[in-house]
Order: structure tokens, then C-alpha cells, then sequence
């Protein structure tokens, strides 16, 4: 059966910073491809006029987006604005009433998760929950016991189906090609298991501090952050079996089948560090044991990645920024070949961000009567023109009833059971220098085979020894 179109948009949260960055920009896309005819109703505490908020989404368009005077003028047609407390019952009626004859509203919940269910009950004692979804940002919750939490008040006024927890990570055009390239290439895929591979890095790098979030990141740190949500739903991407179907429900499937699989953490898994400088932020407590950045050991119980570790390297104040998986074939010694040196040519190297490269490490032969070898890189980047933000993808999916890319009741449960015995201080903080890569720590404890690979700050390179 095909999921019936929302057929309005209610942001809460609507003058906050999320909204400004991502939300406006993302709208004015969306109503560019002719995806959203529909009234947009922004929700805020904030006193303002229709047209106090009609500039206010101007502006965002300015500096985050490639302003379309066309576009927003048909985006001013379709807004609407409603100014009032979240706990209060008429600010739900004033909803009620600018929905007009809608009866089916996506809600994004662009607010904070300790809001969620206020919110919710609001719109249910209002009417304005029947026939209607809802898009809930993360983090969804502290820990396992208060993810569960906050699905059961969700659970209350939504049934699963209409929630929709958004990880804008899934809605990333490379990380869906990631998917692509591994399942459409047989040569990949017949490859892809612990027969061959050695080991799977993932390194999440920015090369910036907290940017003035210090208070945010005091709650969340590098494990809460990224870890638990971007980079184990990047392992799910890289390491899930082949969805039975194109439907949605078959690839969260897929990644919820995944996560089950993926073993409990230990203190051993990870180290901790913290960037020099962190505690003179705005908003850090000068004592702080928040991590800004996690070297964690991941491991798979399932035939296919049997014995195989993923390491995920994530953190702030590193020398690039990019995000890059290096998938590390195992070494096969061939008694014609002289390979004393011990190359690790074998690998594939995949670059997510900020330019998508897929890359294939080998050896050729050198030139000369003996067969030793030389290693080599061959790479194909590629950089689309008009590639979707993936707030783009994500607010339109949602609108359209598509849950493929986002995060279901099960997948976040599993997370959370990963990652949970290493919340909080349960394992040292170690401190290291800006523009280094992390902690020495790192490299002499939760170390890959033949080392961690460091991304290059340059994202393309021609064929070349490595």
C-alpha cells in the first residue's frame, strides 16, 4: 500500500538554531524539486510577526543556502506562524487552527528530547495527532534505559511507523553510495567477508574544536555525539547483509539485524582524550572528563565478520577534516613472489566527505628480471552537482512516508546496549596536543593491524607509490 502524503509541516523549535541552519534551507529545496505544496507552520516561544518570521527565513537562506528569490517568495506564500508556550493548551489550538483543512501534519520535533512528550500530548488533546507523523532529532536519549523512555511516550501518540528519529548521517548521498557500490559490484561483495578482510577503520575527523557548543557537548562528548549514533550506523551500512528488498522496512531490517550482532563494549575497547584547551571553552567545566575524542574496537558475532574488528577513530581538533573508511585485505603470501618487504597494499579506501573518493590499494610489479612488487593506488573520485543535503532527503522522505534512512525503535535500543558500559568516566581521559591525532593512547592500545591509517588533507591524489 502506498503511504499517503503529509499535507502540512509543523517545525517546533521554529527561531531556534537547527532550524535556521538546516530547516529553512532544507524547505526551500524541497519546494525548488516541487516536493512540498503544503502549508509550513513554524512554532516557537518567540513573540514574533508573520512577517518578523518570514525575514528570519530570508535571512537563513542568505547564509546557508544558495538564496532563490522564486523559491522563497512561494515559500512566504506557504508560511504561517504561531507564537506560544509548548505548555500550554492554546498553543495547540492556534496549531489546530492554521492547519486549516490539513489532516495529516509532519511534526518535526527540532526541540529539546526533555520537550518530546509535552509536545506530543499537546497535539493529541488538540486533534492534530491522527493521520499525522512525527520526526524527532537525536539524541534519542542519555542511555538504553532513557531511549526506552522516550519511545514509550512517543509510543503513547504515535505508532512506530509515524516516528521518524532522524539521523541526517543515513541521508548522506556518499554513504548511500557506500551501500550501492558494495552490494551492485560482485567482485566487491564475493570479497566481502572474514575470509578476506583483515580489519575496517573508520575515521570521523574535524579539524575544530566544540565552535562555541561547549554546554551541548558537557552532554553529550564524542561517544554520544557520533559514536553511538553515525559511526555504528556507518558499521551497519558497511557491514549488514543484502536487504531482501527495496521496501524500507527490508533495509532497516537489514541494519537492525546488524546492530543485534555487534558486541557489547568493554573499558579495554576504547580510549578517551580531550583536546588541550577544551576546558578554557565557553560553557566546559574547568574540571571536565568529557571526551572529545574516542578510539573504540568493535566486533561483529556473526559468520560473516567473524574474528574481524571495525575500529572507529572519532574527534575534534584532528589535523583534516573528512570522514574515510579503509577496508584492509589480509595478506596472502605466494611463494613466486618476493615480498619481504611485507607490503599492505591491499586495500579499499573509501572517502565520504568532503569529496567522494573510492579507492583500490594494489601491488604491480616492479620494473626490472625480478618479481618483487611495488604498491600503488588507483582512484575515481566523484563529485555530483546537484547532490541532495540530507536534511533535503530526509524532511521529504518523511513527507512522503519513506523510513528507509532513518532510525528505528530496535537500532537505537541496540546502540545504546553497545556503547552503555562505557558511558561517562568508566575509562581514563588522556589528554593530547590540537592537530594531532588523538591521545598517544590511541596508537598504542586500540591499534589496527599495521597501524591506524591518517586520512591525507588532500582529498584526491593520481595514481602513486604509497
Amino acid at each position: 500500500m502506498t503511504a499517503l502524503v503529509s499535507d502540512a509541516f509543523v517545525f517546533f523549535g521554529a527561531t531556534g538554531d537547527l532550524a535556521f541552519k538546516k530547516i529553512f534551507p532544507a524547505l526551500q529545496s524541497l519546494i525548488r524539486r516541487g516536493r512540498m505544496h503544503v502549508p509550513i507552520i513554524g512554532v516557537a516561544i518567540d513573540n514574533l510577526s508573520l512577517d518578523q518570521f518570514k525575514t528570519r527565513a530570508r535571512n537563513s537562506l542568505e547564509q546557508h543556502a544558495q538564496f532563490d528569490s522564486a523559491t522563497y517568495e512561494t515559500m512566504c506564500q506557504q508560511l504561517k506562524y504561531v507564537s506560544g508556550d509548548y505548555r500550554e493548551p492554546e498553543t495547540y489550538q492556534k496549531i489546530r487552527t492554521a492547519l486549516g483543512t490539513a489532516q495529516r501534519p509532519l511534526n518535526y520535533l527540532a526541540i529539546t528530547p526533555s520537550l518530546f512528550g509535552t509536545v506530543a500530548e499537546g497535539l493529541a488533546k488538540s486533534g492534530c495527532v491522527h493521520g499525522a507523523r512525527v520526526i524527532v532529532e537525536k539524541p534519542f536519549g542519555r542511555d538504553l534505559e532513557s531511549a526506552r523512555d522516550l519511545n514509550r511516550i512517543l509510543h503513547e501518540y504515535f505508532p512506530e511507523e509515524s516516528i521518524f528519529r532522524i539521523d541526517h548521517y543515513l541521508g548522506k548521498e556518499p554513504v548511500q553510495n557506500l551501500i550501492y557500490y558494495r552490494f551492485a559490484n560482485p567482485l566487491i561483495d564475493a570479497a566481502w567477508n572474514s575470509r578476506n578482510i583483515e580489519s575496517v577503520q573508520i575515521t570521523m575527523a574535524e579539524n575544530f574544536g566544540v565552535a562555541g557548543r561547549g554546554k551541548f557537548y558537557e552532554e553529550a562528548g564524542a561517544i554520544r555525539d557520533v559514536v553511538q549514533n553515525h559511526m555504528l550506523q556507518v558499521i551497519a551500512c558497511l557491514a549488514m547483509e543484502c536487504p531482501v528488498s527495496q521496501d524500507h522496512e527490508a533495509r532497516r531490517d537489514a541494519r537492525g539485524k546488524l546492530l543485534e550482532a555487534v558486541r557489547t563494549l568493554k573499558p579495554a575497547d576504547i580510549v578517551r582524550g580531550q583536546f588541550q584547551g577544551y576546558r578554557n571553552e565557553p560553557g566546559v567545566n574547568p574540571a571536565s572528563q568529557v571526551e572529545t575524542f574516542a578510539a573504540v574496537r568493535f566486533m561483529i558475532d556473526n559468520a560473516r565478520w567473524d574474528g574481524v574488528p571495525f575500529f572507529v577513530r572519532a574527534g575534534k581538533c584532528l589535523p583534516v577534516t573528512t570522514t574515510e573508511v579503509m577496508v584492509r585485505f589480509k595478506r596472502r603470501p605466494h611463494p613466486m613472489l618476493d615480498d619481504s618487504e611485507s607490503l599492505r597494499a591491499n586495500y579499499y579506501r573509501f572517502r565520504l566527505s568532503p569529496q567522494v573518493v573510492i579507492a583500490l590499494g594494489t601491488k604491480v610489479k616492479k620494473v626490472g628480471e625480478l618479481m618483487k612488487g611495488e604498491a600503488i593506488e588507483l582512484v575515481a573520485t566523484h563529485q555530483a552537482v546537484d547532490e541532495m543535503d540530507p536534511y533535503d532527503r530526509l524532511l521529504g522522505d518523511a513527507a512522503f512516508g519513506d523510513a528507509a534512512l532513518f532510525a528505528r525503535q530496535d537500532s537505537v535500543e541496540s546502540s545504546w546496549r553497545i556503547v552503555e558500559p562505557i558511558l561517562g568516566n568508566m575509562t581514563p581521559l588522556h589528554e593530547y596536543e590540537p592537530n594531532t591525532w588523538g591521545p598517544p593512547e590511541a596508537t598504542s592500545t586500540i591499534i589496527p593491524d599495521g597501524g591506524w591509517h591518517d586520512p591525507d588533507p588532500q582529498p584526491v591524489s593520481s595514481s602513486s607509490a604509497t
